[in-house]
């Protein structure tokens, strides 16, 4: 079943769908779903402003808290990612703008994944739908990079 898609209001919403897919990274998505309210707390509400603002002093605190998913490189990303969030919001008068300023979905999916972090293919992927941007099919998406639907690679013939 395919997520469920948001209409952002607010900067605060493209980085809390950003910070869940790093947390998921790895990680059952049972797992981080019955963490994320404390998690969302934790990030002020994903406010990228005070989000952008935390100290490593704050980081080592919600590496210590067991209501967490104590990773400190995804913690340190999703600061990381706020910042990021901020500068592209800034340079392009709008995220949205940002999203919308590559002249297709490949472009787009390489300039996220360059710019932030523990954001791959399919993450960048699941990022732009949930946001409700324009993406191919997910049957299109994965046939074109060598995938069954269902996730699995394709058979490339017999060995």
């Amino acid at each position: 079943m395919p997520p469920k898609q948001i209409r952002p209001k607010s900067l605060a919403d493209y980085l809390d769908v950003l910070s869940k897919i790093a947390f998921q990274a790895g990680l059952s998505g049972r797992v981080v779903e019955a963490k994320w309210d404390d998690i969302r707390r934790a990030f002020h509400g994903f406010d990228p402003e005070r989000v952008a603002r935390m100290t490593p002093r704050a980081v080592d605190k919600l590496v210590e808290d067991e209501r967490m998913i104590r990773s400190r490189s995804k913690i340190e990303a999703t600061i990381a990612n706020a910042e990021t969030m901020l500068e592209l919001d800034e340079e392009h008068k709008g995220f949205k703008r940002y999203l919308r300023a590559h002249p297709d979905f490949e472009s787009t999916v390489k300039d996220l994944r360059k710019r932030f972090k523990f954001l791959g293919d399919s993450g960048a992927y699941r990022f732009l739908w949930i946001v409700g941007e324009k993406v191919p099919s997910y049957h299109e998406w994965a046939e074109s990079r060598g995938q069954a639907a269902g996730g699995r690679t394709r058979s490339r013939g017999r060995a």
